[in-house]
């Protein structure tokens, strides 16, 4: 770790990361304990929004991760641009980039049990090995190529992976076969992935194929990230965003009767319908802070959003539902229904205050 300040940030990006990271790191767990509380119909189905669906169609809990790697688009010009107005040449940029993908490969592989040293069951993909993937080929793109070629690069990676679907079967299937035994990526991932796998019967929920199409998600970040970065009056900003939001999310809908939404297999259709509910989710968070300057409802998503990859790795490498037990066992019986609410709230508070403290430290994990 190390100490930087948070002088010249964007504050929308910190608190948009930080409601995303939210869901992940206890958010979730919380909810669903305090819908099945309430218990009735409407909060049970609410419920189903805080998870996966079984194959395709979409859930609230979809846009999570595609939103993360929008945001970590939205970060890269301002960080290329401090590092080159800061003496840095391109050659270091580059080793910067290779040192930054190996280290979050590596805390990947640490999330999923490294240190077991049980290597033929280890998951050797995952959420920080596709951050890692993704972040490291759209950073040659952006630093080799203009906003044109890097929409070019986006569209292409999307159309082409939609293509390769298209024309190429799976031994002893259809070609275009998207059911979770027939589909290409799976039959890629059964083959050639070693370790174990996640998170259906016959591929990876992150597997080798999907990850080209994920980058698009990125590269569109970068795209929104020059339009924050430019001179553009407010409104424009605000008007480029919601156009591409409404625009992206039309796509998709009409492009799911053919090539439906799936988060398994990134397709095209879930690109674009996540890309287009991030720039909603953007320009929401970019008029209310930035423009309007309403910053103090979103102070505690701010601390979490500083320290996103911290609390991720930490949540799994550390129980702290032990720790909350410590502080609330003698009264907890006492709470009678409401429990697990409570339980999990303990928990979500413990770790933002731990990310409380890291951030008045002005300590940041830097990946």
């Amino acid at each position: 770790m190390d100490k930087t300040t948070t002088t010249k940030r964007i504050l929308s990006i910190d608190a948009l990361r930080g409601f995303d990271m939210f869901w992940i790191t206890g958010g979730d767990a919380f909810f669903v304990t305090l819908f099945t509380f309430f218990g009735t119909p409407f909060f049970l189905s609410m419920t189903h929004q805080l998870d996966h669906p079984a194959w395709t169609g979409f859930r609230f809990y979809d846009i999570i991760f595609a939103l993360f790697l929008f945001i970590m688009g939205l970060s890269m010009p301002l960080s290329i641009t401090r590092r080159l107005a800061g003496g840095a040449s391109k050659n270091q940029m580059y080793l910067h980039i290779f040192r930054r993908t190996i280290l979050l490969y590596v805390l990947g592989l640490v999330y999923n049990g490294l240190f077991d040293f049980n290597f033929e069951t280890l998951r050797y993909t995952g959420v920080l090995h596709r951050i890692a993937f993704t972040y490291f080929f759209a950073s040659l793109i952006v630093m080799n190529f203009k906003q044109k070629g890097q929409l070019i690069w986006a569209v292409s990676l999307t159309i082409g992976y939609w293509i390769i679907l298209l024309l190429i079967p799976a031994p002893g299937f259809n070609a275009y076969d998207l059911t979770p035994e027939g589909n290409l990526a799976g039959f890629i991932d059964r083959n050639w992935l070693p370790g174990s796998m996640c998170c259906y019967p016959y591929g990876d929920n992150e597997g080798i194929l999907t990850n080209f199409p994920a980058i698009a998600n990125v590269l569109i970040g970068v795209l929104a990230g020059y339009q924050l970065m430019g001179k553009n009056s407010h409104r424009e900003k605000l008007k480029f965003f919601l156009t591409s939001g409404i625009g992206l999310i039309a796509l998709a809908l009409i492009w799911n009767f053919i090539y439906p939404i799936n988060k398994y297999l990134w397709t095209g259709s879930f690109v674009s319908l996540t890309l287009g509910i991030s720039m909603l989710a953007l320009s929401l968070f970019y008029w209310l802070i930035d423009v309007k300057g309403y910053t103090k409802w979103a102070f505690p998503f701010t601390v979490i959003g500083m320290n996103p990859i911290t609390i991720y790795v930490l949540s799994a490498i550390f129980d702290f539902g032990m720790v909350a037990k410590i502080f609330i066992h003698g009264f907890y019986a006492g709470f009678g229904g409401f429990q697990m609410p409570f339980y999990e709230l303990c928990i979500l508070l413990l770790k933002w205050l731990l990310l409380y403290f890291l951030y008045k430290q002005k300590i940041f994990l830097k990946v």
